[in-house]
């Protein structure tokens, strides 16, 4: 189905094994080393329609404009939430992509797995309600204020509707907007927990 999503880069998907141990570097630009029953994270936003996001997971860039593997609407990464498996990775073209595909490729996501999401240029075009119920399934507060051309990025967990500790959004408002007709990019970063157990859907 993620086949059917323009820009959907599903490529049997890479799936980058990280290298495990300790180490005493922070990973993706974080100040602290995570504990070891946690992720490292940083999530940046777009920067109008020009610069694309950056994800980065555990230590490596996983979505970047320099890795020409981003594009507007969605930008998305799912991590198997127990080993850190990214199992796939792409965008969901909220511009021009069919909201019907882009519905069933969230709805797909196991419980469990945890999902980074950064915008990049508009993501409301084909934000529908039920697109937006996902994302408040998996721990989104503010996805149901997310309108045009805001800057959102967000790190959650399908399966579950505990409130997730990882998601800003800069709205657009043309009195604050730094970009013309564009908010600021966002940024945020953390260590977000492993899975304790598998969960299960229903």
């Amino acid at each position: 189905m993620a086949g059917n999503i323009p820009g959907f880069n599903d490529k049997d998907q890479i799936k980058p094994k990280f290298p495990k141990g300790t180490t005493t570097e922070p990973k993706c630009s974080l100040t602290r080393v995570c504990p070891s029953d946690h992720f490292a994270l940083r999530i940046s936003s777009g920067a109008a329609n020009v610069v694309g996001p950056t994800i980065c997971f555990d230590g490596k860039i996983i979505m970047s404009y320099a890795m020409n593997n981003v594009g507007p609407g969605l930008n998305i990464v799912v991590v198997n939430g127990k080993n850190g498996t990214v199992e796939k990775f792409g965008y969901l073209n909220m511009i021009h992509g069919n909201t019907e595909d882009i519905l069933a490729y969230l709805k797909e996501i196991k419980p469990g797995m945890i999902v980074l999401v950064a915008s990049f240029d508009d993501s409301s075009p084909k934000m529908t309600d039920d697109i937006r119920e996902v994302f408040v399934g998996m721990g989104s507060t503010l996805i149901k204020s997310v309108k045009r051309r805001d800057s959102w990025v967000f790190a959650g967990r399908a399966g579950t509707e505990n409130k997730s500790l990882f998601e800003k959004q800069t709205v657009n408002d043309v009195k604050t907007n730094i970009y013309e007709g564009w908010p600021e990019m966002v940024e945020m970063g953390g260590c977000i927990p492993r899975n304790q157990t598998d969960l299960k859907g229903s």
